[in-house]
């Protein structure tokens, strides 16, 4: 499908105008705010800064934790986990974890919700603009506990709290660029392992068709290391996306951090017969023009 036809969608899956205000709003005052504030070091490490702090939380909270299932932990710290992943205003734990279950389990094919193959944009941020998969899908492992519940249903808490703390803090400059500014690049940080880690890289393993996905360096270094995808697709349930030492992967870092904390445990990694399976052929892609069993003791 070209990506015209996949912004030109129908019924259920065309663009929600009314539930995106608050997406495009963000992004307007992202782009203007910074006139208004001014710019200076502090502010912009400021929005770095809180963009890889929740780029971890998306990436182990959302991701490794609540999706996969790469390590155990505590009930408390699950909660910490997803109230982190959830600043990220990404939706709730239980919503996000069910549609990225899904991606896996039709990657690339008709029915995966945000593959490229079925427009770039439409991957990249269409599907999460339309009513079709606004709702939260069934998943009993996460959903048996009610305080998960509660913040999927009040997934907006966690980013306004952290709003409302930045500007208390430091003011009108603090909520643009710690808040706007680095929402907005998350969001597209985030969503580049949808789009681009689908079309853009080589390949290690020749996964299962009909996937498509790409180790990249470049979107490893802006997603906290998710941009090693093909490794992904190739063992899901490893905590680290990195196989190698030279695969840079912050997430994975962070992991057994808490590990040695005592925070989390049997953290997951990949056996060295998947690590060294029968290698695809190196296969370099240029982005395209046509621009998608509880673990608590």
């Amino acid at each position: 499908m070209s990506d015209t036809g996949a912004l030109a969608r129908g019924g259920d899956e065309k663009l929600d105008l009314y539930s995106s205000v608050p997406f495009f709003a963000c992004h307007l005052i992202a782009l203007i705010g910074p006139f208004f504030v001014g710019v200076s070091w502090k502010l912009v490490a400021l929005a770095v800064g809180l963009y890889y702090f929740r780029m971890a939380g998306t990436t182990i909270g959302y991701h490794r934790y609540a999706s996969h299932r790469s390590f155990k932990t505590s009930r408390a710290f699950q909660f910490v986990l997803a109230f982190w992943a959830q600043m990220s205003a990404q939706k709730g734990m239980l919503w996000w974890a069910a549609h990225h279950r899904n991606h896996h389990k039709y990657s690339d094919g008709p029915e995966d919700i945000h593959s490229p193959k079925q427009g770039f944009w439409w991957s990249h941020m269409g599907w999460i603009l339309c009513q079709k998969y606004a709702g939260t899908a069934e998943i009993k492992d996460l959903s048996r506990f009610p305080e998960l519940r509660f913040l999927n249903r009040f997934h907006l808490l966690p980013p306004v709290l952290l709003a409302v703390g930045l500007f208390l803090v430091g003011g009108a400059p603090a909520l643009v660029w710690g808040f706007f500014v680095s929402t907005a690049l998350l969001w597209h940080g985030t969503f580049v392992v949808n789009s681009l880690n689908h079309v853009w890289g080589s390949r290690r393993y020749a996964t299962t068709e009909p996937d498509t996905s790409r180790n990249n360096l470049v979107l490893a270094l802006i997603t906290m290391g998710e941009g090693w995808h093909n490794n992904h697709h190739h063992y899901q349930s490893s905590a680290n996306q990195g196989f190698f030492w030279w695969e840079v992967d912050g997430s994975y870092y962070l992991i057994r951090l808490f590990e040695a904390l005592g925070l989390v445990h049997d953290v997951r990694t990949p056996p060295e017969s998947i690590r060294s399976a029968t290698i695809a052929a190196a296969e370099k892609v240029e982005p395209e023009v046509v621009l998608g069993m509880p673990a608590l003791e």
